[in-house]
C-alpha cells in the first residue's frame, strides 16, 4: 500500500504551514508543526492561567487598597480601589495576552508585571499622582513599542552571546523556583541571615506542608510522564488544601497562615466588574510637577525593566518550548515584542500598571503548550476572571508555587549550553544565573552578565566577541543601576 505525503510549504521564518487535511485553526497555529495538539494547547493555557491568576488578586493589593489607611497613596492624597484594579488586571491581561496568541504565536502569557507595579506604588508615587504614574507607564510602552518596530530590540536581541541567553534561562529558572519557595513559606527571612528554611530552620504550617505535598506529587507525575502532569498535580494539590482548610480553619497572613488566598469554596460565583479606572491617566502631568529631568529618569528605569524583563522572559521560555533558533532568536520575534510594548501602553490607560510577558508562563510550556492557542486560552480566562474573581481565589498561592519550582527545575537543563571551563564566559554566565534570585529581579541578572561579559572579554583580550551594541547596552545598564545617585542630584 502507498501512502501519500501531504505538501507543505515554509514560510518567511523556516516553519512548515498549511499541511492538508488539518483543520484551519490547526493551521493557523501551526500546532502540529510544533509537535503539539488542541488538547494539550488547552492545557497548557489552563495551566498558565492557574500560575498566573494571582496577580488578580496581588495587583489589587500593591498598587490598591481597600481604603485611604490600607492603600498605595500618591503624591495628592489619591489612591486605586483594590476592587477596580483586579477588574483592569483582568481585562487588560486577557485582550494582551488573546492579542499576543493571535499575533506572535506564542505560548506566553501577559499581565500586570510585578517589577513595575511595585516601583510605581514605592517609589514613583511620592512625587506623582497615580494618573501622572500612569501616563509613564504609556510613554515607556510607546518606546518599546518604536524600539520593536524599527528592529532596534531584535538587533540588541542578536547582539547577546549565546552563552549569556542560556544563562539568563537558567537564572530565570532559578529566579521562579526562589520565587515558588518564597511564596510557599518554605524559604523565609530571618534575623542574621537573609533566608532559612521555613521557621527557625523547621518546616512547621499547614500550608507549606500542601506545598511540599504538591511539589512532590507534580513532580513525580511530570517524570512519569503523565499527560496533563502539572494540571492534575495542581487540581489535586487544590482539593487537599480545600479539605485542609475545612478542617483546620487556617487564616490568611497570620503566623503559620495561607500566603495569599484561602483555598475554600466560594460563596458567591459571579462577580460585576468595575471599569471606572479605565481612561483615568495623565500623559504629560508628571513632566510639569517634578520636571522633565527627573520625569525622563522614570521613563527610562521604566523602560530598561519593562525592556530586558521582557526579553530575558521570552528567551528562556522560547528556549524551554524549544521554539529557539541557533542565535537564541524565536519565531515572529518583532511582533512579540512589539505587541509585549503595547501591554506597556495598554497597562497606563487601564490604570493597572505595564503588561509584560510572565516567567509563570513556563508552567504552561511544561505542560506542552507550543503555540499561541494556548495564549488565547490563557487570555479568555482572564477574561472571564473579570466575573468569575471568587473562583480565581480558590487555587492557594502554596499550590502555584510548587508548580514554578518544578518549571524552574526544567529550566535549568539548559546549563548545558554555557561552556564553564573558559572563565571569560564562566563569570559573566555565573552572574547572571545567580543575580537574578539573589537581586529578586530578572533585568539585574542581565544587566550585570551584560557588563561583566563586556569587560571580562576585552580584558582577557577577546574584544571581537563584544559586540558594539553590548557596549552601548552595558553602558545604559551603568546608568540603571546608579538611577539612584542620579535621580538624587537631579532632584537636588
Amino acid at each position: 500500500m502507498t501512502q501519500t505525503r501531504a505538501h507543505t510549504r515554509t514560510d518567511d521564518e523556516g516553519n512548515r504551514s498549511n499541511p492538508a487535511g488539518r483543520s484551519a485553526l490547526d493551521r493557523f497555529f501551526q500546532i502540529t508543526e510544533r509537535g503539539s495538539t488542541l488538547a494539550r494547547e488547552f492545557r497548557g493555557g489552563i495551566v498558565t492561567f492557574v500560575t498566573m491568576a494571582y496577580i488578580v488578586i496581588l495587583n489589587p493589593l500593591i498598587i490598591g487598597g481597600y481604603s485611604a489607611d490600607a492603600a498605595a497613596t500618591d503624591a495628592a492624597g489619591g489612591w486605586l480601589p483594590a476592587e477596580q484594579v483586579g477588574a483592569v488586571t483582568g481585562l487588560t491581561a486577557g485582550v494582551i495576552t488573546l492579542l499576543f496568541g493571535v499575533v506572535a504565536n506564542l505560548p506566553f502569557g501577559l499581565a500586570a508585571g510585578l517589577g513595575i507595579n511595585s516601583f510605581l506604588a514605592v517609589s514613583v508615587i511620592h512625587d506623582v499622582t497615580w494618573p501622572e504614574a500612569m501616563g509613564l507607564v504609556i510613554i515607556n510602552g510607546v518606546i518599546i513599542v518604536v524600539l520593536g518596530a524599527t528592529g532596534a530590540r531584535t538587533a540588541i536581541f542578536r547582539a547577546i552571546p549565546k552563552e549569556l541567553k542560556a544563562a539568563i534561562t537558567v537564572g530565570i529558572g532559578l529566579f521562579i523556583a526562589f520565587i515558588g519557595f518564597i511564596d510557599s513559606g518554605f524559604v523565609t527571612a530571618a534575623d542574621g541571615v537573609p533566608v532559612q528554611l521555613g521557621e527557625n530552620g523547621s518546616l512547621t504550617t499547614l500550608p507549606t506542608a500542601i506545598f511540599v505535598i504538591a511539589l512532590m506529587l507534580i513532580g513525580i507525575l511530570v517524570a512519569r510522564r503523565v499527560p496533563g502532569g502539572i494540571l492534575i498535580g495542581m487540581i489535586a494539590s487544590t482539593i487537599l488544601a480545600i479539605i485542609a482548610q475545612a478542617i483546620f480553619k487556617i487564616q490568611p497572613g497570620a503566623e503559620g497562615g495561607w500566603h495569599l488566598n484561602v483555598p475554600a469554596l466560594p460563596t458567591q460565583i459571579v462577580s460585576i466588574p468595575d471599569f471606572s479606572l479605565v481612561g483615568e491617566f495623565d500623559l504629560f502631568g508628571s513632566f510639569g510637577r517634578i520636571g522633565a529631568l527627573a520625569a525622563t529618569m522614570l521613563v527610562f528605569t521604566l523602560v530598561f525593566t519593562n525592556f530586558f524583563d521582557a526579553m530575558g522572559s521570552m528567551t528562556g521560555l522560547a528556549k524551554q518550548a524549544g521554539l529557539a533558533h541557533k542565535d537564541g532568536t524565536f519565531p515572529r520575534l518583532r511582533a512579540a515584542f512589539i505587541v509585549e510594548g503595547a501591554g506597556a501602553i495598554a497597562g497606563g490607560m487601564t490604570s493597572g500598571s505595564s503588561n509584560t510577558v510572565f516567567v509563570d508562563s513556563a508552567a504552561g510550556v511544561g505542560e506542552g503548550a507550543r503555540t499561541g492557542f494556548a495564549s488565547v486560552i490563557t487570555g479568555l480566562l482572564f477574561l472571564a476572571s473579570m466575573f468569575l474573581t471568587p473562583l480565581t481565589a480558590v487555587v492557594p498561592m502554596e499550590v502555584g508555587s510548587a508548580a514554578l519550582v518544578v518549571v524552574g527545575a526544567m529550566m535549568m537543563s539548559q546549563i548545558k549550553a554555557i561552556s564553564f571551563k573558559k572563565f571569560s564566559v564562566a563569570l559573566p554566565a555565573f552572574l547572571t544565573i545567580v543575580t537574578m534570585p539573589l537581586t529578586y529581579s530578572i533585568s539585574n541578572g542581565i544587566g550585570i552578565g551584560f557588563i561583566s561579559w563586556a569587560i571580562v572579554n576585552v580584558a582577557a583580550g577577546r574584544a571581537r566577541k563584544v559586540h558594539w551594541l553590548l557596549w552601548v547596552v552595558a553602558f545604559g545598564f551603568v546608568l540603571y543601576f546608579v538611577r539612584g545617585p542620579i535621580t538624587a542630584m537631579l532632584g537636588g
